[in-house]
């Protein structure tokens, strides 16, 4: 009977041995499919915002050009030359050495 009870003893932990490589094996499994859907999951997101960080520089790159563009206007409109524009336009203002002709009507 001892015998018996050995090869009955062997059994059980052969079997507790595949149980245990088959539970470890399902857990990798399954940690690897976890990780393959996040990963999916971050490169979608990688994505969004390298595209929105590209949209970011060239919203930037406007601003700039905008930026610099108000900056020559702030210049322009310290000069002379467009007081006369605007005194003239819109006031209808004349220089002193100025003749206005009107047309007949």
């Amino acid at each position: 009977m001892s015998e018996t009870r050995r090869s009955m003893r062997k059994r059980k932990e052969r079997l507790g041995n595949r149980m245990a490589l088959v539970g470890v094996t399902f857990v990798v499994i399954s940690l690897a499919v976890v990780v393959n859907f996040r990963g999916a999951a971050l490169r979608e997101k990688d994505l969004a915002y390298q595209i929105r960080e590209e949209n970011l520089a060239r919203q930037v790159e406007e601003e700039k050009e905008r930026a610099r563009d108000l900056e020559e206007q702030r210049i322009y409109v310290q000069t002379k030359e467009y007081i006369e524009k605007v005194a003239k336009e819109k006031l209808g203002l004349v220089n002193p050495d100025e003749i206005l002709l009107k047309p007949e009507q």
